[in-house]
């Protein structure tokens, strides 16, 4: 039954005015929804409700602004506005596309095509007419703001580089074309929620790509001309040397954007086609978060805060590249009393900068490194110090020595595991008989995208998954965990998971931000006799499990059951 046909059911438009507008609709190709509500025979909301009920398929209702711009990207604009479809959001692989005619033959054909080509598999939602019509405006103003800033600096390069590769292209760089260009880049990364920015050279133009949510997607390309004008950009943003460009820089910024204050952290990579940027964004709302903001909970923030409240010791924090462990730094660092005690840090680079914290930024190249600069923070009579990394053997005893004569000492390691950190503590030369006395608690953590609370929907999970989420949960001692999401599951009662949806709060992905899962190993005197007489990982890991260790893989399990993310991305990141 066509919307017409469904007016005419529900007494809401006379079947003479329907014959009528069925014919204006042949004669001038607009849709009869459009017709409709020209001539305001009905309310555009009772109108697209009384067609969701017909159709059997979902009313949509979004922000424009929401929708990330490589997801309107799927499908060209013209396409979009000739058969009136626009992707909404993409998630596990399936894309939501918004339809104000879904039943149009000639529309699903088109979307089917595309899908085809994209390798998309897609679900319809039905759009009303003005929320079509928003996300277009929203689509075209983002690209007539690239677009315009491109062309305005296409113009200038040309104009003045070949004029004087001089002071001329020095004020080029710091004036509005160029400036223009770099505040679009910036802005869409700190709205999309993007973690870093990477401008990249390719053989024949400039590629931008936004990290969100530890994925990198293509924002944008810019013309092969542009590259040096936006790069010596943000090296006059971060003040460094723009005649440079034979070896990596580093420096930072900062900039106020949607009324915050951001700072970015930039690093500059010379390669065969022109300098890589890589901008780290830097939102102090994002990375200065308390303990339950980062996911540590549970027996693990009590194993944590313990240590800390120690007058002395070593915490150490492990895991791959980028899965925050700085960030849980600096929440330790956060939750001390900063006017009773003397707090430094030695970092590489500063990331966050903390009041009451005195931190310093080591230097390299004038050979201020980690281990000179922990000799002199021992001169500033500290109470806390935290170090970047322990990156090699000088290192590794200086802060094993500071832990033994008195400070708390914190800093991170590249380790697979918690249990991992005792053995690569020994491969760097540290004594066995001092990690004993020193060591407070190893930490591991990884990051799992965090599914959005206005969205996500309750289900039963398929047999095996319930099941592996059972066999996990029977190794949790139920001491150690009172959450009465584990006294359900341990029980074998009904469990339920939850799944990724997506809405208009989370642009359709279904997911905000990022959480931590952790495990937590703590110095006992079990583990220290283990140190001391055979410090395998197999008897550390068993010493673990007899402290009732909780495992990144049982944490995330935790947390898939209390709604804070999927089982799907428990498994996708974590390993048995």
């Amino acid at each position: 039954m066509n919307i017409l046909q469904s007016l005419v059911k529900k007494n809401l438009l006379a079947s003479e005015v329907a014959d009528d507008i069925k014919e204006e609709a042949k004669r001038t190709q607009k849709l009869v929804e459009e017709i409709l509500l020209e001539k305001k025979l009905v309310e555009e909301e009772l109108l697209f409700t009384v067609k969701s009920e017909g159709l059997e398929i979902p009313l949509r209702s979004i922000e424009a602004k929401d929708i990330p711009l490589k997801v309107l990207e799927l499908i060209p604009e013209d396409s979009a506005a000739h058969y009136r479809m626009v992707p909404l959001a993409r998630r596990e692989g399936m894309v939501e596309i918004g339809m104000i005619a879904p039943e149009d033959a000639k529309a699903m054909e088109a979307l089917n095509f595309l899908a085809r080509q994209g390798g998309f598999s897609f679900q319809v939602a039905l759009l009303s007419v003005s929320q079509f019509a928003a996300i277009m405006r929203h689509y075209k103003n983002q690209r007539n703001e690239i677009s315009q800033a491109l062309v305005e600096l296409e113009e200038e390069v040309k104009g003045k580089k070949s004029k004087d590769q001089g002071e001329k292209f020095t004020r080029l760089v710091e004036e509005a074309p160029v400036t223009k260009m770099v505040a679009v880049i910036l802005r869409n990364a700190v709205e999309g929620k993007a973690s870093d920015i990477h401008i990249e050279p390719t053989k024949d133009r400039l590629r931008v790509r936004f990290r969100m949510m530890g994925e990198l997607y293509s924002s944008l390309f810019l013309p092969k001309r542009v590259q040096q004008a936006v790069v010596s950009r943000i090296k006059i943003l971060s003040n460094l040397k723009i005649d440079e460009h034979r070896i990596p820089q580093d420096g930072r910024f900062s900039a106020i954007i949607d009324e915050k204050s951001i700072d970015f952290r930039v690093s500059t990579f010379p390669t065969a086609l022109g300098e890589k940027v890589a901008i780290r964004v830097l939102d102090p709302e994002v990375g200065l978060k308390g303990f339950e903001e980062l996911g540590l909970d549970g027996s693990n923030v009590e194993k944590v805060q313990v240590a800390l409240k120690r007058p002395f010791g070593l915490v150490l924090v492990t895991g791959p590249t980028g899965s925050g462990k700085t960030t849980t730094l600096y929440s330790m660092l956060n939750s001390m009393d900063k006017e009773s005690l003397n707090i430094v840090s030695l970092e590489d680079p500063v990331e966050y900068l903390m009041e009451g914290v005195n931190q310093s930024q080591v230097r390299p190249d004038i050979q201020y490194d980690f281990a000179q600069g922990l000799r002199q923070i021992l001169r500033q009579d500290p109470d806390v110090i935290m170090v970047g990394e322990v990156r090699d053997e000088d290192t590794a005893s200086l802060v094993v020595h500071a832990a033994l004569t008195g400070h708390i000492v914190l800093s991170t390691l590249h380790t697979n595991s918690a249990i991992g950190v005792i053995p690569r503590l020994l491969d760097m030369g540290v004594d066995k008989y001092l990690i004993p006395s020193t060591l407070s608690v190893a930490i591991s953590q990884s990051l799992l995208r965090r599914l959005c609370d206005d969205c996500k929907e309750r289900i039963k999970p398929k047999n095996e998954i319930r099941e592996l989420v059972l066999r996990e949960l029977k190794k949790i001692s139920a001491t150690k965990e009172k959450s009465a999401s584990v006294h359900l599951a341990t029980r074998g009662e009904d469990l339920n998971l939850f799944v990724a949806k997506g809405c208009k709060e989370c642009g359709g992905t279904g997911y905000i931000g990022r959480i931590g899962v952790f495990e937590v190993l703590e110095m006992t005197d079990e583990l220290a006799d283990i140190i001391l007489e055979a410090p395998s990982e197999g008897n550390i890991g068993k010493e673990g499990l007899r402290q009732g260790m909780i495992t990144l893989r049982q944490d995330g399990i935790l947390k898939a059951i209390d709604g804070i993310t999927t089982i799907e991305e428990v498994i996708r990141v974590t390993k048995e």
